[in-house]
């Protein structure tokens, strides 16, 4: 019996991200180009589950997208179809998808649900927890290098003719 990994797309999941996928022609939307390449010409397209699964795979391992393995195919190829269902709303329809079969599932009590956050700087940290780690260690008076003189004047302003 084979083993699923945790980023392997299985037919369910596939059968429920499909139908949300906005169905257009892959170079729909490019720039005009003065040479129209012959039938058949150019790579292949890439399947959609198989795009989908490279998408799962970069956001469940956290790798790059240049790091994605070959059987996927082309990496900067996989990264423009992903920006492209960004940009069409594939990802928030499938959210929404995941939540309302959550909701159908175990039921979510939207009456009492609440958020709340806030960001800012805390001003008490340095006290707390020191220096930081990529500053721990440097000398921050810098040595005088030898045989070099000061690099501030010794006065703070000489005409040409007052003696040194």
């Amino acid at each position: 019996m084979a083993t699923v990994q945790a980023w392997e797309v299985s037919d369910a999941l596939w059968a429920k991200a499909q139908p949300l996928l906005a169905q257009r022609d892959p170079r729909e939307g490019r720039r005009h180009r003065d040479f129209h390449r012959r039938a058949g010409g150019g790579r292949k397209p890439i399947p959609p589950r198989q795009i989908f699964a490279a998408v799962v795979y970069v956001l469940r391992t956290g790798c790059q997208w240049k790091a994605l393995p070959a059987s996927f195919g082309s990496a900067s190829a996989i990264h423009a179809h992903f920006q492209r269902w960004r940009s069409d709303g594939f990802f928030l329809r499938l959210w929404q998808a995941g939540l309302a079969e959550y909701d159908e599932m175990e039921g979510i009590a939207w009456a009492w649900q609440s958020i709340d956050g806030t960001m800012g700087k805390a001003p008490l940290a340095q006290e707390a927890v020191g220096p930081n780690p990529t500053d721990r260690g440097k000398k921050w008076d810098q040595a005088q290098s030898a045989g070099r003189r000061c690099w501030r004047p010794a006065l703070a302003y000489r005409q040409r003719s007052q003696p040194a």
